[in-house]
């Protein structure tokens, strides 16, 4: 009997972005040691997102280990129909914070930086964003997230106030 290799429609079709490399320098007893930090995203673009770190000696192995605890660190988000979010969030992380606000449809991704890496692989097309504090690509990755993570549906509201749907508009 031959083997068949299927894969999951959620493993194939996840995208991966290098967000940033550095060098990085640990200072030991015999001098400089050398290693690379790579921060990446990943995202199916269907509301899955991760952000990950990894190090290593060299930048392969630091992109695959950012890769790996991308997916230790995924989450789902809600989208509507027109691909943007339900409602305007903020985020932080450390001390960068980001502001997201849905926009109209055709207005496309205004964001920079780390925030639109995030955005985009999310599978979000209408939005607005600022980052706001800090310059650290990492903690402005991780600040999307967190915002992004705490969207909330209008079904999932309703049910927590317990009214009606309609009663929302």
């Amino acid at each position: 009997m031959k083997k068949k290799n299927i894969k999951n429609k959620d493993e194939n079709n996840w995208e991966e972005k290098v967000v940033q490399v550095k060098r990085v320098t640990k200072v030991v007893k015999g001098g400089k040691k050398l290693s690379f930090r790579a921060v990446l995203v990943i995202g199916n673009e269907n509301g899955q997102i991760g952000v990950g770190v990894g190090k290593a000696n060299d930048v392969i192995g630091a992109v695959k280990k950012g890769v790996a605890d991308a997916k230790k660190h995924t989450i789902n988000i809600p989208l509507t129909k027109y691909l943007s979010i339900p409602h305007p969030i903020n985020g932080t992380a450390g001390a960068a914070k980001v502001m997201l606000r849905p926009s109209a449809t055709g207005s496309g991704v205004i964001a920079g930086g780390s925030t639109r890496a995030v955005l985009e692989l999310a599978g979000i097309k209408n939005i607005l964003a600022k980052q706001l504090g800090s310059n650290n690509t990492l903690n402005n990755a991780r600040a999307v997230l967190n915002a992004l993570q705490n969207l909330r549906t209008f079904e999932e509201t309703a049910k927590n106030r317990d009214i009606e749907i309609n009663q929302l508009y």
